[in-house]
């Protein structure tokens, strides 16, 4: 592409000769932005009356324009230290897992405490965990953290657990194996209140110039007391507001209404836990588990009247509630108590209010019905169903194959008219804006699958309605000018099944096209990000 490389906000740029993803012109070749805005969008000819009028041009050269990605579900200081430091998830068995922890002790003879993340047992040949034992002989006695795959378990050193007083009598303790509950919550704030403001800085922007590097334009940080601390999350939004990078809107995960607000979050949600996570036992159910203890059915920690209480709370602040909320039980309780708020509030002002649940894994007709009653977004991981899902994997381990067919309905809940926002969730799930829209249309369930445009939708424009914006995530005049450029293949209208969407794929439909995204396919490349007409990557070929 032939024009400077960082362009300023405020300059008028005219791109061409390319491909634009824009409704307003299915066949869209060029685009102007103007003062950090989309001022028009239109094909090659037309273009011609701007080109003396702008202050740069750049030659698309083919490229395909799009509105950036927004992840709605991040923890951006974690996943900055995973992409830094010790990272587990390419671990295929415990002596794999082991021989990194040896490594990365000794590269970091210096570290107060080690951290590391990513492990997952439910993958491993003999599908167990790390114990004590052999972590304090891989680190040679020193503090380590390594928290699992979803972040609701931790194996641990001993080390670590003497820097914790009373942690043998919090829930969750366990003397050998991964600790959950508040036993996980106590050693994860020991652990990460060892990070200096530095290296959390340097951990923060390595994850939003790694977001920014895949056309992510933005993304939702999902913060919380018994996830990160006050200092990380107001720390993170001072960063983001001074240096050049994609957008962070901040969650606090607090039922103290007020103390989310004065940090800055738009809402007091995100991960305030009505239960744990599917992988670590501790997703709440109406049933028991299939490979558990008989009678285990998870962990609540939060029921309906407590639900009722913040939604209440929010709504009459004027901030968003939301809500972790992965098994069946305690996606009951959230709907059930958004019900109950409804009755005290009034459903108009819950509607507009745009309460949110992440993850909503478990669902079932009548809470997916409630979702689109109360007009709750469904803030969704497809990355789960890609990593989890299928007939051998960890869902079926957990719950058997007719539960774990019934995960992640994303079709049933567009049918509905449920808004959805997609995520990542990283460092559960990496970064790969491409490859969540491709898990959502690919899903490993056939019925679940939505089509790429729909996919597509979910993961830019979706976030931004996620937060109260109906006027961005997409490039029409007057949007903000969050974009990326990517170099791929031809351009296809594509939905994987003949029953999802099939009036979309029809050429007289005028639907723009979108990247190929069959499995095998090779995903788009980024060439450069823009955020608000601020350039804030360029690909190194550029």
């Amino acid at each position: 592409m032939s024009t400077p490389l960082t362009p300023s906000a405020a300059r008028t740029t005219l791109l061409r000769g390319g491909d634009v993803h824009s409704p307003a012109d299915p066949f869209a070749t060029a685009m102007v932005v103007e003062r950090g805005h989309v001022a028009w969008v239109g094909s090659e000819g037309a273009a011609d009356a701007f080109a003396d009028g702008v202050d740069e041009v750049v030659d698309l050269e083919g490229a395909l324009v799009t509105p950036a990605f927004t992840d709605a579900h991040v923890h951006t200081t974690s996943t900055g230290l995973t992409l830094t430091g010790l990272d587990l998830s390419g671990a295929r068995t415990r002596d794999d897992a082991l021989t990194l922890v040896r490594a990365h002790a000794a590269a970091r003879p210096t570290d107060r405490i080690l951290l590391g993340h990513g492990w997952d047992a439910a993958r491993w040949p003999d599908g167990q965990a790390l114990t004590r034992a052999e972590l304090d002989e891989a680190t040679a006695g020193r503090p380590l953290y390594l928290s699992r795959i979803d972040v609701h378990s931790a194996a641990v050193t001993t080390a670590l657990l003497d820097l914790v007083p009373g942690i043998e009598r919090q829930p969750g303790f366990s003397p050998d194996g991964p600790l959950t509950r508040e036993a996980h919550h106590a050693v994860r704030a020991a652990a990460f209140a060892a990070v200096t403001p530095q290296q959390r800085a340097e951990a923060q922007r390595a994850a939003l110039r790694h977001a920014a590097s895949l056309g992510i334009g933005s993304v939702h940080e999902c913060g919380g007391p018994e996830i990160s601390s006050e200092d990380d999350f107001t720390g993170l939004l001072r960063l983001a507001a001074e240096e050049t990078g994609p957008r962070v809107v901040g969650y606090w995960a607090d039922r103290d209404v007020e103390r989310a607000r004065e940090l800055g979050a738009l809402g007091a949600a995100g991960d305030l836990f009505v239960d744990g996570a599917l992988g670590s036992h501790t997703a709440c159910l109406h049933e028991p588990y299939a490979d558990a203890a008989p009678g285990h059915t998870g962990t609540a920690y939060l029921d309906a009247d407590a639900v009722a209480a913040h939604v209440v709370a929010c709504t009459e602040a004027g901030l968003q509630a939301g809500f972790h909320a992965i098994g069946d039980a305690a996606v009951t309780a959230v709907t059930d108590g958004v019900r109950a708020a409804v009755e005290k509030v009034g459903l108009a002002r819950v509607r507009a209010a745009r309460h949110r649940v992440e993850h909503a894994e478990m669902l079932s007709p009548e809470t997916i019905a409630s979702f689109a009653e109360f007009a709750l977004t469904a803030s969704v991981q497809p990355a789960f169903d890609a990593l989890w899902g299928g007939e051998d994997g960890m869902y079926v381990d957990r719950l058997g194959a007719e539960r774990a067919r019934a995960l992640n309905p994303f079709a049933a809940l567009l049918r509905a008219g449920v808004p959805l926002a997609f995520g990542s969730d990283s460092p559960v799930t990496p970064l790969d804006p491409w490859g969540t829209v491709r898990a959502a249309a690919f899903h490993r369930t056939p019925e679940h699958r939505v089509s790429v445009r729909a996919a597509f939708t979910a993961h830019t424009r979706g976030g931004w309605r996620a937060v109260g914006r109906d006027d961005a995530g997409i490039l029409v005049p007057g949007a903000p000018a969050d974009y990326a450029i990517w170099r791929t293949e031809e351009l296809v209208v594509q939905a994987p099944d003949d029953r999802v969407a099939r009036w979309s794929t029809d050429p007289r439909s005028g639907t723009p096209g979108l990247p190929d995204l069959t499995p095998g396919a090779q995903l788009p490349l980024c060439l450069r990000t823009v955020v608000g007409g601020e350039t804030v990557y360029v690909g190194p070929d550029e």
